[in-house]
């Protein structure tokens, strides 16, 4: 196979998600994909199980999140200004790109949180090194602003993201799930491929399996905004477009970019991080001087006996 989708929601992308990891693996072993990505929206409560499983079925499993990137800085939080996010996918290269992983998606609970995890580009600096990342959606930064007319912000947030994660390391992502908005971006990130050489990819936003599975899906949307089926104005996905599709359909929809499609599979070549389940990672503690485990603990007791009674009475 020469198509590897690497834009993913499981089941872990709480209430947006309805790709169950087990189905959505053999699915994709059926399809005789070799590679495929899990990308959950701002979290990777699903990476072990899903890295469990690609493997089992004899499929690569490629480990990323798409993140959300905050409006300015990770610590404004102005209900105006910092409501909405934008997205971002992580892919990790390496097994240091992955521990950068994780501590961008930890950090954006940890100090951006607000509404989402947010993460903003000083803490990808930090950590960028390991890391592929793709513009996501409509909602990532170099199509927000395309959507809104301003051609020149977005390529300027483009040649940033390939200037924090490097050449060859940040791609522009084509999604095509039949949306008006998509053709219009679509052509100009095309466009912009071509002025600065950054290099695309393209990728459908998985959210569930099969095209029959649109109908489950968008139950669990009216879950999540406490919406009913029949209400006519609420969140809903506008067609049943956001399943697992196979390379065929991938290379019929993108045939006037097909190194956008043979993009995805060099990617998914790269990315070999691996999982160590054979040994304990257990953090080592050094007591103080002069106790050794035994006695540091003994004493850290005694202390806390007398704090909360006053004495040391056999009884205690």
């Amino acid at each position: 196979m020469a198509f590897t989708h690497l834009h993913v929601h499981t089941e872990y992308s709480l209430l947006d998600g309805a790709a169950r990891i087990d189905r959505l693996v053999s699915r994709a072993a059926e399809l005789g994909m070799d590679s495929i990505a899990i990308t959950d929206h701002g979290a990777m409560f699903g990476v072990v199980d899903f890295y469990r499983a690609a493997k089992k079925a004899g499929i690569k499993p490629i480990i990323g999140c798409e993140v959300y990137t905050a409006a300015r800085t990770r610590f404004d939080k102005d209900s105006e200004k910092d409501k909405f996010s934008g997205h971002l996918v992580l892919l990790a290269e390496t097994d240091e790109g992955y521990r950068n992983l994780i501590k961008i998606v930890s950090r954006g609970y940890t100090e951006g949180f607000y509404y989402r995890p947010r993460i903003d580009n000083d803490i990808l600096r930090k950590y960028s090194k390991g890391i592929i990342a793709t513009s996501a959606c409509l909602a990532g930064r170099v199509q927000q602003a395309l959507l809104n007319d301003d051609y020149e912000t977005a390529k300027k947030e483009a040649l940033e993201y390939q200037d924090i994660f490097g050449k060859g390391n940040f791609f522009l992502e084509l999604q095509d799930q039949g949306l008006p908005e998509e053709k219009k971006v679509n052509q100009l990130l095309i466009q912009l491929s071509r002025e600065t050489g950054i290099e695309m990819i393209a990728a459908n936003d998985v959210h569930y399996v099969n095209q029959e599975d649109a109908e489950f899906h968008d139950v669990l949307l009216c879950i999540q905004t406490g919406a009913y089926v029949a209400d006519k104005d609420r969140m809903r996905f506008e067609n049943d477009q956001f399943y697992l599709k196979s390379e065929k359909e991938m290379r019929r929809i993108f045939a006037e970019v097909p190194e956008a499609i043979d993009n995805t599979h060099k990617i998914a070549q790269r990315c070999n991080m691996e999982f160590d389940f054979d040994h304990l990672h257990l953090p080592e503690f050094v007591p103080p001087e002069p106790y050794d485990n035994r006695t540091y603990l003994r004493m850290l007791c005694e202390e806390g006996c007398i704090q909360r009674y006053g004495e040391i009475t056999p009884e205690l």
